[in-house]
């Protein structure tokens, strides 16, 4: 009964049925959309410039399952340098959906300290863009890191809303793509309003150039 009663057990147990509603007993073929590949994404914006480009590896791709990644570091004049990580699932029809980076992190030998959201200004949006903020150490080492889920009309910072819509878009719209975001800032003197501030800003100047990147 205490397994009933919980909260969590039953939203998860609902989540399940519908995925296996709009997945399995309502599965439809999706329709690819071409879009502009990631690996096209600006190396430079807003004064902010691609300083690396990581690789990732067989092993972890065959992991993630995504369709897409790009993973690279990008500075200012100032030397101020931010991370950009983008995985893009064009269906999830097959079991390949985003891994939250909340449950990846301490797999790479990361600990969470602080988890929480912030909500993002973006002048072209109407509302603003919110996101799940955490403050990860490694040892003496601390960095900020944000991210989202990002379809072609929508963005979502909770897990459990981002499946229900994948859910009601398989159901309407007959597709489940779908993309995870994630900016991280190496806190060097450990000042979090800081290093929030940069990774807003860095969010700021390119959020708008992703949606050629995300089919409509």
């Amino acid at each position: 009964m205490n397994f009933l009663a919980s909260k969590s057990i039953r939203v998860i147990s609902v989540l399940l049925i519908l995925q296996a509603a709009a997945f399995y007993g309502l599965a439809r073929t999706e329709p690819r959309r071409t879009v502009d590949p990631l690996a096209n994404f600006p190396r430079e914006f807003a004064g902010w410039n691609m300083i690396n480009e990581g690789v990732v590896e067989k092993e972890v791709m065959e992991i993630l399952k995504a369709d897409e990644v790009i993973t690279r570091w990008y500075a200012r004049p100032d030397r101020q340098a931010a991370s950009l990580f983008i995985a893009y699932f064009t269906t999830q029809r097959t079991g390949k959906t985003p891994h939250s980076p909340k449950n990846c992190l301490p797999g790479s030998g990361w600990v969470p300290l602080i988890s929480d959201r912030v909500l993002i200004r973006i002048p072209s949006r109407g509302e603003p863009l919110e996101t799940n903020r955490y403050v990860v150490a490694h040892g003496e080492d601390r960095s900020l890191v944000l991210y989202w889920y990002q379809t072609h009309h929508r963005t979502v910072a909770s897990e459990y809303k981002a499946k229900i819509y994948t859910v009601l878009d398989s159901l309407r719209y007959n597709r489940s793509d779908t993309a995870v975001v994630k900016v991280t800032i190496p806190m060097r003197d450990g000042n979090l309003e800081r290093a929030t501030e940069l990774a807003t800003s860095f969010v700021v100047s390119f959020f708008d150039q992703l949606a050629p990147y995300f089919p409509s």
